[in-house]
């Protein structure tokens, strides 16, 4: 996720302070990984730099004096640009999953063991993501069904490799 897109964006509904496009951001992009303040001011001052926001307003506060951000059109453009252009796909082509069972194998460890444990993982969090979809609304049942969607592909991939696991080990033993 680009965080300076998506402060640019929260910008564009109004000016905003540092505090406030921290509490915006973690409030709907931010819930299992919510920003730092300083990631939210080093980024602000990397987009004042870049002609992307302007200060719109200094307010003493109790410490620090509180800048307001507003976006500029430079900004709106940055952002419109970045909404149109298509994400890149990740293939997980080099997983640490995969590289795991193999070590496994190259070292005599179960790799059989290592699939179950990692299933178990995955069916866990599964859970508990299935219990806060319930729970949630819309935006975060979105979020959750994403998650689902990525770790019931992983258990696919999981049961592949099992059911392969012989004919791999001896490959990665040749």
């Amino acid at each position: 996720m680009s965080i300076g897109h998506t402060l640019l964006g929260l910008l564009e509904s109004g000016p905003r302070h540092g505090y406030d496009l921290k509490r915006a951001f973690d409030e709907k992009f931010g819930h299992d990984r919510p920003l730092h303040y300083g990631q939210v001011y080093s980024t602000m001052s990397r987009l004042l730099r870049n002609g992307l926001v302007d200060v719109d307003g200094i307010e003493p506060g109790d410490g620090p004096e509180r800048k307001r951000y507003a976006i500029t059109e430079a900004g709106i453009a940055d952002v419109g640009q970045w909404l149109t252009q298509p994400e890149k796909p990740e293939p997980y082509l080099q997983s640490t999953l995969y590289t795991k069972v193999v070590l496994a194998l190259l070292t005599g460890r179960s790799a059989a063991g290592l699939l179950d444990t990692q299933r178990a993982e995955h069916l866990r969090m599964m859970r508990v993501l299935t219990d806060r979809k319930r729970g949630g609304d819309l935006a975060d049942q979105l979020v959750c069904d994403h998650a689902l969607f990525h770790l019931e592909a992983d258990l696919r991939w999981l049961e592949l490799t099992a059911a392969r696991l012989d004919r791999l080990a001896k490959e990665v033993g040749a």
